[in-house]
């Protein structure tokens, strides 16, 4: 069984276009990035824990409509 780890932010940004989002553009205070209309910030820190991971994964399920689990995101790095 898959079990979440730490994540470096341009392995994320990474993921996150291979999820469909768009850009890492500019922002007043974060960088982010756009789905279909909806806006995700991507904190500046250069490696994600876990618990800041989920959380924002949590936000990246909503916007595109379903899960991803452990071993999804895994297969996605």
């Amino acid at each position: 069984m898959s079990q979440w780890r730490r994540c470096k932010r341009r392995d994320f940004v990474r993921c996150l276009r291979k999820l469909g989002f768009d850009g890492l553009y500019s922002g007043t205070r974060h960088q982010f990035m756009v789905y279909k209309g909806y806006r995700l910030a991507v904190p500046s820190n250069a490696e994600y824990s876990v618990p800041q991971l989920r959380m924002m994964l949590r936000e990246v399920e909503q916007i595109i409509g379903r899960q991803i689990s452990a071993k999804d995101w895994e297969h996605l790095q």
